[in-house]
């Protein structure tokens, strides 16, 4: 006698089990038809590694038939497994899910859709960990000491300065990596984790330099849930908002604790390519001697942003005071009772303008377009609470988690979860917003109205988290002025309309251009377009060009230049995709086959 099964009664697990199974039924026998079919009519998949060796998200059935038409027969994905209970929301079930490919084992999140909860609307798949090369971390951590005898013994610190010597000398590292703030130092604690012999480089004489030579007011404006480094957190005392000494000083220890090979005060000065030998020449400036490297691998870690952009206005070689790119400025504490103009109105604009106010500096900001203006309080607790906060985690989302949820929204419908988001921060906040406005400054909540996050993962630009600057604009403390500057005189910045604004600092909070700059400099131009533009999704909306890239042009994964990288972003960036660009890294010294399915197209040379 056959039972019949009430669907009415299936329950979350029933229906992801169901879905997972079904899905590796149809890989295992490689019937593409078969597993297409169990996508949604629209739906997006996105990859990080596991199957493409890229990151990659493809879209509806016609995206997933040729993702895996290219990978299926090569990853041989198997051993899909729940990894805790599904559940089932507004006719939604999520389910998180193991499974294994040919090379190494992953985690993956989906989303199932349909009266029947039998088509997937977003699936994630992100490889954890390479076979035969797993971190050594928790039972497979390594004894550390040596026991018994040894008359050729020689210590840790003796050990550490015989590898540091060595570079250049009797060893090259496999990669190196050019920039030595948190992405930098993240992705060296990963290498050194995996066995890559990898080295940092860093023009500032101790780790965390960059954010000590800042104004002294700064501090991370993201929340430390946010923020952590691999495999160490911050404690559970840390500040919410860390100052910038505190964290240059983590990042220092950071360093030290988790051994990455870190050479302070050198500079990359040249780098080319051969082809033939598919390796790097470097050439270094060290404490002021040349040291030449041969590494496999090149990551360019020197931030999201590129070099900083320095307007040419006519009259700025007769003006006589000082002029400062942001990235430039050492502080306010020079400029007490100074008039200082700040152009730009974006997160450095706010920061300095309100540093110097608090010197007593006669300051005016110069807003060229509108701002994206979110306050600190409701981005932490409608923005963010959900994923990173205290309260997420009680509710058992871990920073680890929190970063895997947030990569499974696809970029396309992303601004879709956000809108409702900052609608409620525009409630919560009209009365902010109403001050503002009736001092003039012009606010914007992005193209589409999706806020901050979008606007960051877009152009990487044109927004504030208010941490107490915005009110000076409000009540008038720091003078707004509106308008493109025409030029600059011996002692003020005169902009279009006629406006003089008498100056003795003049600073310039214009942002960055591409990290592919950076190329241009240390390679050649030849090269950095041949990479391309570095950051933004191709939404089409202001400063981010389409066609749509689906994915963060050229950051973590293979470029058009073999054998050279871009690594950076925000620390929660930094963080999660250091996993990413370091497994790959791994499975290239490793000798394991990697071909890239996607590889990024060049739209845009800068």
């Amino acid at each position: 006698m056959t039972t019949m099964v009430d669907e009415t009664q299936r329950t979350a697990d029933d229906i992801a089990t169901g879905w997972l199974e079904d899905f590796e039924a149809a890989l295992r026998a490689q019937d593409i038809d078969a597993a297409v079919d169990l996508f949604a009519t629209t739906s997006y998949w996105r990859d990080l590694v596991s199957f493409t060796w890229n990151l990659r998200t493809v879209e509806d059935r016609d995206g997933v038939r040729d993702l895996l038409t290219h990978t299926l027969e090569r990853v041989a994905p198997t051993d899909f497994e729940l990894s805790e209970p599904a559940a089932t929301a507004d006719g939604v079930t999520e389910a998180w899910f193991t499974f294994a490919t040919s090379v190494g084992r992953g985690t993956g999140l989906v989303r199932l859709v349909d009266e029947d909860g039998t088509k997937a609307w977003t699936l994630l798949t992100a490889l954890q960990e390479l076979d035969g090369h797993e971190e050594p971390r928790g039972p497979r951590r390594i004894s550390g000491a040596k026991h018994g005898v040894d008359p050729q013994r020689k210590s840790w610190s003796e050990k550490r300065a015989e590898e540091d010597a060595a570079w250049g000398d009797t060893a090259h590292p496999y990669t190196l990596v050019v920039g030595g703030g948190q992405g930098g130092i993240a992705l060296g604690a990963r290498l050194r984790q995996l066995g890559v012999p990898a080295l940092v480089v860093d023009r500032w004489e101790r780790p965390g330099d960059q954010w000590r030579s800042r104004y002294k007011s700064l501090c991370l404006h993201d929340p430390v849930w946010y923020d952590h480094l691999p495999y160490l957190k911050f404690p559970d005392n840390w500040p919410v908002f860390a100052p910038k000494d505190k964290i240059a000083d983590w990042l220092e220890s950071y360093t030290k604790v988790m051994e990455v090979p870190y050479w302070s005060s050198t500079t990359a000065r040249k780098a080319t390519y051969d082809e033939a030998a598919g390796r790097w020449t470097v050439e270094l400036d060290r404490h002021g001697e040349t040291v030449t490297l041969h590494p496999t691998h090149l990551v360019m870690a020197t931030g999201m942003s590129g070099k900083p952009m320095i307007p040419d206005f006519p009259g700025a070689d007769v003006f006589t005071g000082e002029q400062q790119h942001s990235s430039q400025h050492p502080g306010p504490d020079a400029y007490a009772g100074k008039r200082v103009v700040v152009i730009g109105s974006n997160n450095s604009a706010f920061d300095i303008c309100g540093a110097l106010h608090e010197v007593g500096a006669d300051v005016t900001m110069v807003q060229r377009s509108s701002t994206h203006i979110v306050k600190s309080e409701s981005l932490m607790e409608i923005g963010l609470g959900d994923l990173y906060s205290e309260r997420a985690l009680q509710n058992g989302v871990t920073t680890e988690k929190a970063d895997l949820i947030f990569a499974s929204l696809p970029y396309r419908i992303m601004h879709e979860f956000q809108i409702p988001l900052y609608d409620r921060m525009k409630e919560r906040d009209r009365e902010f917003y109403r001050r503002m406005t009736d001092a003039g400054f012009d606010l914007d909540f992005g193209d589409d109205e999706s806020g901050l996050f979008m606007k960051y993962l877009r152009r990487g630009s044109g927004y504030y988290i208010d941490v107490g600057a915005a009110d000076l604009i409000a009540d008038g403390s720091v003078a707004l002025a509106k308008g493109q500057v025409d030029h600059l005189t011996e002692d003020a910045v005169v902009l279009e309309d006629g406006t003089r604004l008498p100056a003795d600092l003049v600073v310039y909070a214009t942002g960055y251009g591409s990290m592919n700059g950076w190329v241009a400099d240390l390679v050649d131009q030849e090269t950095a377009d041949r990479v391309g533009k570095v950051w933004g999704l191709g939404s089409q909306t202001t400063k981010d060009p389409g066609p749509w890239e689906g994915e963060q042009r050229n950051m973590w994964k293979p470029t058009q230049q073999e054998n050279l990288w871009f690594h950076g972003g925000n620390l929660h960036q930094s963080r999660h995709y250091s996993l990413y660009l370091a497994l790959q890294l791994k499975a290239r010294y490793e000798g394991i086959d990697t071909p890239v399915y996607g590889l990024q197209e060049v739209h845009h040379l800068s």
